[in-house]
């Protein structure tokens, strides 16, 4: 039987009067020292990059999609490879998303990102403009047609689980219906409660496949909570989820903090969440954004957190320095012979120019992605790295004031 003991959270040093925290998650593949920023490599890979390269920058684990993983390669190949981490030459922790995302982006048509804001006519018949509903939810799970071919799919929690186990991840989490804020509040309601029926499936698979996978190193379980914008759901989501337990007596090993929110409303959401939340369990915000709200996430107490930002906006040309994010194929870049950032220290910014970066995008060279990939995710990592160190010493708002004095978002270009 895997150990369970072999996945375990420790805290360090905290905030005063606030959640946030320093600490170390303890996994079969190694330590993760928290505030942590986890990289997305979807498919097995984080776009562009070698594994190699990742790891070089810094990044302490990296997250994969179950979703994607399922309709290709096929979670028996990855299985067979000896797991997501020996299949894409990863030698940390590695974590996989439950597909709830991609459900539900496939069910509405929002193919990247939810608006972080609740504009518009509150409807359960959410869908985007021109696109067709791919997916359709019920309370034992969901039927989809694959975004590849479409053909067609059933995920349940119980298939959900068997993919990630097989998958390999050293943190999976629970199958969970993620809403829009377009929803009315009675449906956020009723799916809050599917999604609380689906954890407690989840967690009797986990142990069933625990059992049954002793070959295999333990993998932990984090529940998700969902509720929208509205703090009583959210606070009830965590208690519920909190006193959950398998057929066995497993509890989950941690909370992924998930749904649709609004962005100025990101702090007070997670912390709602962490006020409800043990101490002794690991908190990951599910897909935040920019680097400002990194600030706010942690402050408000989540040990971990995974964002496609830093790599997406790189492959468009979107580089991140202290004062901003400005996009390097404008034209006054073409004879720019300075690094991307002089206080940088990864691999592009000590070995290549604004100007030649400007030239590869121009010439339409695959490189550009590469370069600017490994730039934006360098930045994210030391931020996050030097947000930890600040706890550590601290000196947290000192630091938070620092950034904030320099930062001014989207750079104007001219």
């Amino acid at each position: 039987m895997p150990d369970p003991a072999s996945f375990s959270f420790t805290v360090n040093s905290r905030l005063e009067g606030r959640h946030g925290r320093t600490g170390v998650i303890r996994t079969p593949h190694g330590d993760i020292q928290t505030p942590a920023f986890t990289p997305v490599g979807t498919k097995a890979t984080v776009k562009a990059v070698l594994p190699e390269a990742m790891k070089e920058l810094g990044a302490q684990a990296v997250l994969a999609n179950a979703y994607h993983l399922y309709l290709q390669p096929g979670p028996d190949i990855v299985d067979e490879a000896g797991g997501l981490g020996k299949f894409m030459n990863w030698a940390g922790p590695t974590f996989t998303d439950s597909g709830g995302f991609q459900v539900m982006s496939l069910g509405v048509g929002f193919k990247k990102v939810l608006a972080m804001e609740a504009v518009g006519v509150r409807s359960d018949d959410v869908i985007a403009k021109g696109k067709e509903r791919l997916a359709v939810v019920d309370d034992d799970g969901v039927t989809f047609r694959s975004h590849l071919d479409g053909s067609k799919h059933r995920f349940t929690p119980e298939v959900s689980m068997s993919i990630q186990h097989r998958l390999g991840a050293d943190v999976m989490f629970a199958f969970d219906e993620l809403t829009t804020l377009l929803n009315t509040r009675a449906y956020q309601e009723k799916s809050l409660q599917r999604t609380h029926e689906w954890a407690q499936r989840c967690i009797d698979a986990h142990e069933r496949l625990t059992a049954e996978r002793a070959h295999r190193p333990y993998q932990a379980l984090f529940a998700v909570i969902q509720g929208a914008q509205y703090e009583d759901l959210r606070r009830k989501a965590c208690r519920d989820l909190e006193a959950m337990r398998g057929a066995g007596g497993t509890g989950f090993d941690g909370y992924g903090i998930g749904g649709a929110l609004e962005k100025h409303n990101l702090g007070t959401i997670v912390g709602w969440c962490c006020d409800e939340l043990p101490e002794d369990k690991p908190r990951h915000l599910l897909g935040i954004s920019e680097p400002e709200d990194i600030f706010v996430a942690v402050e408000n107490g989540a040990d971990t957190f995974d964002c496609v930002n830093p790599s997406r906006v790189a492959r468009n040309a979107a580089l991140y320095v202290a004062e901003g994010r400005f996009n390097i194929n404008t034209s006054r870049f073409r004879r720019d012979f300075t690094p991307i950032d002089e206080t940088c220290d990864c691999y592009t910014c000590a070995h290549y120019t604004r100007a030649y970066i400007h030239h590869l995008f121009k010439a339409k060279e695959m490189l550009a992605s590469t370069l600017c990939t490994i730039h934006n995710e360098r930045f994210t990592v030391r931020l996050v790295d030097d947000i930890r160190a600040s706890i550590d010493d601290g000196r947290f708002d000192e630091f938070k004031a620092e950034f904030f004095g320099r930062w001014r978002g989207r750079l104007r270009q001219e």
